[in-house]
């Protein structure tokens, strides 16, 4: 077994693990539209609004991140009495597994960062925020709160975006806590003063950050790992994960060991929010008792899938699992995927302008009548899901003998149907669930139901979709196939 198979085999170890989050929070939010003309106003593009979505963002997409690998995310930070906070709060509180305590301040302005985007470009991107540092009284109500969480964790993670909730006196407070309590620190820093940060366990800066903190070059490995010592030395932290981008990641110790890991990313479409989910991972980790060079492994990893997503995404456990054993993303065997990573892979194939597709059933013995179907379907969209009743499901839908192949087999042989391209298991007798969460274009089912009867139908055809029902293939199917092998 190789190195690689033997790590993503831990990736269990993260299942659970508790880790405490402090830092900026923020509101990430993302305009969709089109722009077909320029503004007779000024030499401006006109975009039309099609559609926002609203994610966290900052130390929250920490958080998201965290809760995406498996973890258990404690979380502390502090917002505004305005919308956009009580905004926060609900996605925060929705993370599973999460335990959110944020902190309001009446006269503080919730940081949010719009986006506005057609044609798969970013066109512009409006910041609204207050900077300055919280005020004496949210200061020491934060600083109780992550200390009375600290007993219950076994990492911390400091998110800093430079945005006023870790002042000097929180940082100093929480790592003197954290190394009192003997939980691991990491912090994403920002500033060029990381003196601030002594006694941290780890500190994660980008390849341009460590040069403003070090006013060293950072061209090359040998300069990269110089940089790194020098921050060691003179901010007495324990060890530096230089994050490099095409160049891939340099962690560094203090006791003198270097790992230099390359890029994993295949194809990189944004590169926003790749630091947090650095710092989760590591964080996460670290919890789940690894040591700090498989951590770092983990995170490159990790960090390899988001950069192919397209805004603040997140890796998931199962997707880390996957690329440590070495299967290609795009490749066959990775159609295979949660729900989650099912709806962030929609996501991006939307913001490309591309038009999904839809169908489900148990494919039990997969014949030419399944295949029809599947063909049919994708004639009707640009990407293709296939919903696939989960062995329980089945059981319930066609008896005890049921299903005759397992789920595993059965999602294999349809994701390497090349007209398939994503496979998502349900356990439910419906996929009504997967339907709500992706919301397909094109709903496809065959012609022995009829639009009325057929589920999901109707929330099709309210966003804008359609139903296809596609002919059937005479004379196969699953049932009459067993009953000749009985026979």
């Amino acid at each position: 077994m190789t190195q690689d198979s033997l790590l993503a085999g831990r990736i269990d170890t993260l299942k659970d693990a508790p880790v405490l989050c402090v830092g900026d929070v923020m509101l990430d939010r993302f305009v969709y539209g089109e722009v077909e003309r320029i503004s007779p106003e000024a030499p401006i593009p006109v975009m039309r609004i099609r559609r926002e979505t609203a994610m966290l963002g900052g130390a929250g997409n920490v958080a998201r991140n965290l809760a995406a690998l498996g973890a258990r995310p404690a979380f502390v930070s502090v917002v505004g009495d305005d919308v956009a906070g009580r905004e926060v709060a609900g996605l925060l509180a929705a993370q599973p597994g999460a335990e959110p305590q944020v902190i309001v301040e009446a006269d503080r302005l919730t940081t949010i960062k719009t986006r506005y985007l057609a044609a798969s470009q970013q066109l512009l991107r409006a910041d609204l925020e207050t900077a300055a540092q919280i005020a004496a009284a949210a200061e020491a109500e934060l600083l109780a709160r992550a200390r009375a969480l600290l007993p219950a964790v076994r990492a911390l993670v400091l998110s800093d975006y430079g945005k006023g909730v870790l002042t000097p006196a929180v940082i100093r407070g929480l790592l003197d806590a954290a190394a009192a309590a003997g939980v691991p620190s990491v912090v994403d820093p920002k500033g060029r003063d990381y003196t601030i940060y002594r006694g941290a366990g780890l500190l994660t800066p980008n390849r341009k950050e460590l040069a403003e903190a070090t006013g060293l070059p950072v061209g090359d490995d040998a300069a990269i790992v110089a940089a790194a010592r020098h921050l060691i030395e003179t901010c007495g932290v324990s060890a530096v994960l230089a994050t490099r981008s095409q160049d891939g990641m340099t962690l560094v110790t203090a006791e003198g060991a270097v790992h230099h890991l390359p890029a994993e990313a295949r194809e990189v479409f944004d590169v926003s929010g790749a630091g947090d989910t650095v710092v989760a991972t590591v964080a996460a980790a670290l919890a789940g008792g690894l040591p700090l060079a498989d951590c770092a492994r983990l995170a490159n990893v990790a960090a390899g899938i988001v950069v192919g997503k397209v805004g603040t995404a997140v890796a998931y456990a199962a997707e880390v699992a996957a690329a440590l054993r070495h299967h290609d993303l795009a490749s066959g065997e990775a159609k295979v995927t949660a729900l989650e990573a099912a709806a962030d892979t929609v996501a991006a194939w939307r913001r490309k302008g591309l038009k999904v597709g839809f169908t489900n059933g148990c494919f039990d013995l997969l014949h030419p009548g399944h295949v029809s179907l599947v063909r049919q379907a994708r004639a009707a969209c640009d990407r293709l899901i296939v919903g696939l009743n989960s062995d329980a499901s089945v059981g319930r839908l066609k008896g005890p003998a049921r299903p005759v192949q397992g789920e595993t087999a059965r999602a294999t042989v349809l994701a390497s149907l090349a007209a398939v391209d994503m496979v998502v298991i349900f356990g439910e007798d419906t996929p009504l669930r997967l339907i709500e969460t992706l919301r397909p274009d094109v709903l496809v089912k065959g012609a022995d139901y009829s639009v009325e009867t057929v589920v999901g139908a109707d929330l099709v055809l309210g966003w804008g979709g359609r139903v296809v029902l596609a002919e059937l293939s005479p004379g196969h199917s699953t049932t009459a196939t067993i009953g000749r092998m009985a026979r």
